[in-house]
Formats: C-alpha cells, sequence, structure tokens
C-alpha cells in the first residue's frame, strides 16, 4: 500500500483525562503526566510505561526517551484499544473496558510542520515504541518504510508489529491541532461535549462504532 496523502494520527484516552487536557491545552508526555498527575483514569501498562520513561530512546534523537514524547497511532482501533477491551492482560491494571476511551485525531502533516516551527523534536517508529527493538525515523521522505497494509488492517493477526507503529511528538502536544474526536456511543459523546463546552477550540464529535472493537 502507498503512503495516504494525509495520513491521520490517533491518541487515545479516557474520557475522564479531557477536562484536565482542555484545562491544561495540551496532551502531556508520560514523564511530564508523572510529574503532574492530572486528574483522570491512567489507560496504559505501568511497566511499558516505565520502560519508555527509563530505558527506550529514540536513535534519531539521541537522548530522547519514548516516555518524553506523546504518543499517537497511525490508525484508530489499535491493538492497544483491542487489549483494553479484552481486560484480562495481567500488566493492564485499568479494566473499565473501550466504552469510555476517546480518540483524538490529528493530521501528521500539519502536526509536523508545527512542531517543526516551535523547536520540537519528532519521529516515527516502525513498530511498537515499547519494545526493545524499535526502528524510528525522522523524516516524512520515510513514510514508506511503514508497513500501511499493517496499519490499516481490520484483521491483523501475523501483523502485530506493524500495526503498533508510533508518532512520537517531544514533551507535549497542543490542544488546537486536534482535528476531531471519535467516541463510541451516545453516552460518552454526551460526555465529551459537556468537558468541551466553553473551550476556545471544538473538534467535531462523532460516534465511530467502527474505530472500536
Amino acid at each position: 500500500m502507498t503512503v495516504p496523502a494525509n495520513p491521520k494520527i490517533y491518541h487515545i484516552l479516557h474520557v475522564d483525562r479531557l477536562a484536565s487536557v482542555l484545562a491544561d491545552g495540551c496532551l502531556w508526555c508520560d514523564a511530564e503526566i508523572a510529574r503532574r498527575a492530572p486528574p483522570g483514569t491512567t489507560i496504559g501498562m505501568n511497566s511499558i510505561k516505565q520502560r519508555r520513561l527509563n530505558e527506550l530512546t529514540l536513535t534519531s534523537h539521541p537522548g530522547l526517551h519514548v516516555g518524553q514524547c506523546v504518543p499517537f497511532y497511525f490508525c484508530p482501533r489499535s491493538i492497544m484499544l483491542y487489549l483494553i477491551h479484552r481486560a484480562n492482560h495481567p500488566e493492564l491494571a485499568y479494566r473499565g473496558g473501550q466504552c469510555p476511551i476517546i480518540h483524538l485525531e490529528a493530521d501528521l502533516r500539519v502536526t509536523v510542520a508545527w512542531a517543526n516551527a516551535n523547536g520540537r523534536r519528532w519521529a516515527f517508529t516502525l513498530s511498537n515504541a515499547g519494545a526493545y527493538y524499535f526502528e524510528d525515523r525522522d523524516s516524512l521522505t520515510q513514510l514508506h518504510e511503514l508497513d500501511w497494509d499493517a496499519i490499516q488492517a481490520r484483521d491483523w493477526q501475523g501483523k502485530k508489529e506493524g500495526k503498533q507503529a508510533e508518532f512520537l511528538i517531544e514533551h507535549s502536544f497542543p490542544w488546537h491541532l486536534v482535528e476531531r474526536i471519535g467516541v463510541m456511543n451516545r453516552t460518552i459523546y454526551t460526555q465529551v461535549m459537556h468537558a468541551l463546552a466553553g473551550a476556545a477550540h471544538l473538534p467535531p464529535v462523532e460516534i465511530k462504532r467502527d474505530w472500536y472493537y
């Protein structure tokens, strides 16, 4: 599969974390979240978060830890969301299922342009950035190295490595770059709309059942 003309990137979070994101005007990296301890539910695996914070660095940006970056996937309906949906992984403390999880969608090229203009380092990985063996790139001319067939696949058995590719942006991600919010049902839609009341930037909110398991 060829590289999409305008690739999108997706960050997932629990709906109860949205209010603090709006108050701060950005998504924080895990290093900042650990320091600030914002209100809301953490949905990741703690052991992997610690590895990303303390051990894993980017080849393209020596000294920059994965946990010092805000992570995005290149697709909704990620493998991480599947683990959240199954709610039976021994390293996953969160057991609330996929329903309260929301997707924040942004445009990759717009994000990179903003990062370059604001002195923020960024990279993308060809597989899971929580693993010890990932490779990373820091040029959009290398997007063809991503396994776009795996990224777009709904049946990802045998394609897990490529499916878990990530986009990483240093320190924080500004709220105004969020282009769309995808939710699972009307209940979460209502909660998101309530949280957005009065926000300066109001991306459209859509019920996207096909983004979920």
